[in-house]
């Protein structure tokens, strides 16, 4: 007797349908792994010994999605489901995807040319589980061990090194000795993969519930090849007041300190990427980072450049890593200029960026700092609440009444508003149209003498 788990109904029916067809089927994959360890899969996936083109044949809604490797997908009540058939891979010659695949008729061989064992075990509704390789067990002592020989495994698509790891972090999974081993010998091979393919990996990797398992790209050595910049870092002691790790471990702290944002997890990840180049160490021992910050916009630029960054993500972490390590003073006058300068929003992520830099630092100084991050907060509330002007829009004049005004149009419209602004965000109240206009016409005045 098998334990039956519940799949979807239409995932059943395809299978069913297949068998009546007299083809076998089974769900397979990553939703079976999901389901033994009790959580909800995001996908469901089909293998069966049918072709392609007998899949398309069963089902009146289908469409290619990788038919050269032998899968087609199945669209039954507004649902999507990948259909692949047994397979055999042929040579890998890219480190990557196989040359050449070869359809099967046998279940046990498709499943023996898959990554992981716990990725390799399939499952029908009347059979139950079919586990040729030995992944319930590894999943019951929370193991990632790869299908056979590992460095066959890595030799043959190099982007399982990443994919292992990251399962690590997702899962909180161990990997297995021989398979760890593995992706040390093979590390260098990762260069064979796509930067959009490593970026991915890792973007999950960061928002993992145990991001700390990060670590292993530094020990497999998988990380000077995809991130040297910050495999630099887990190399580089602080002997400082403030820190009690390397800057690798304590980057890793920060990373976990801070919110599942991707945007903020690759801004502390990135944010002191500049140090190890700039470390010097004074008289008495303690070690500094002077001009740190600047490095590691640059370093920070490079590294989105390189792994295919949007410009918006990109500017905005440049801009918080730019300014992590400033002192914002507790007065509306020094919170306004921020807020004018960077934002709202990156003011707001500002603000969490620098608390978990602060959590991963010395924790006898954390409160300390905790404090001065809500004061800040606190003062932030109060000019929102009062509606003080800290930006363009709620300067009480435009650029059409300075137009009016006799100004001409162009460069100076914009730097007379950006003149009126910061006067007013150290006096807030010449915030009006009356006092504005005179002031612009003052500025004219002065500006065509």
């Amino acid at each position: 007797m098998f334990k039956k788990i519940d799949i979807p109904k239409e995932a059943e029916e395809i299978i069913f349908m297949l068998n009546r067809q007299g083809y076998e089927g089974y769900i397979v994959g990553g939703c079976v792994r999901d389901i033994l360890m009790n959580r909800t899969p995001h996908d469901w996936d089909i293998t069966t010994s049918a072709k392609p083109e007998e899949v398309k044949s069963m089902f009146k809604k289908t469409y290619d999605t990788g038919i050269a490797h032998g899968t087609v997908t199945v669209i039954l009540n507004e649902k999507h489901f990948e259909i692949t058939t047994y397979r055999i891979e042929g040579f890998y010659e890219d480190h990557r995807r196989p040359k050449e695949v070869a359809f099967t008729k046998d279940l046990s061989k498709d499943l023996s040319r898959r990554d992981f064992t716990m990725n390799a075990v399939a499952y029908h509704p009347k059979e139950g589980f079919i586990d040729p390789m030995g992944g319930i067990e590894d999943i019951k002592k929370e193991k990632i061990r790869c299908v056979g020989n590992p460095d066959r495994r890595f030799e043959e698509d190099a982007l399982r090194m990443l994919r292992g790891i990251r399962f690590s972090s997702q899962l909180n999974f161990d990997i297995e000795g021989n398979t760890l081993s593995a992706i040390k010998n093979n590390s260098y091979l990762i260069s064979h993969i796509s930067s959009e393919r490593v970026r991915e990996e890792l973007d999950k990797i960061l928002l993992s519930d145990s991001v700390r398992k990060f670590i292993l790209l530094y020990d497999t050595g998988i990380l000077k090849y995809i991130l040297k910049e910050v495999e630099e870092c887990f190399k580089t002691e602080q002997n400082h007041p403030h820190h009690g790790d390397n800057v690798g471990i304590h980057t890793l702290k920060s990373v976990e300190a801070v919110d599942k944002i991707l945007s903020l997890r690759w801004t502390m990840l990135l944010h002191d990427i500049g140090k190890p180049e700039h470390k010097t160490t004074d008289d008495k021992g303690i070690d500094h980072f002077y001009g740190h910050v600047e490095k590691s916009v640059v370093l920070a630029e490079k590294i989105m450049d390189r792994l295919k960054f949007d410009k918006k993500s990109s500017k905005h972490i440049l801009q918080l890593i730019k300014w992590h390590d400033e002192r914002i003073e507790e007065d509306k006058k020094s919170i306004k200029g921020v807020l004018h300068k960077i934002g709202e929003d990156a003011f707001l992520d500002l603000l969490k960026v620098q608390l978990a830099d602060s959590k991963a630092q010395n924790p006898k100084f954390y409160k300390e700092k905790e404090e001065r991050l809500k004061s800040l907060y606190e003062i932030y509330k109060e000019v929102k609440q009062n509606k003080e002007c800290f930006s363009l829009k709620e300067l009480a004049i435009n650029g059409e009444d300075l137009i009016k005004l006799g100004i001409k149009k162009g460069k100076t419209i914009g730097e007379t508003l950006e003149y009126l602004l910061e006067m007013v965000i150290k006096n807030p109240g010449l915030n009006t149209k009356e006092q504005l206009l005179s002031y612009g016409r003052e500025k004219m005045l002065h500006s065509n003498d």
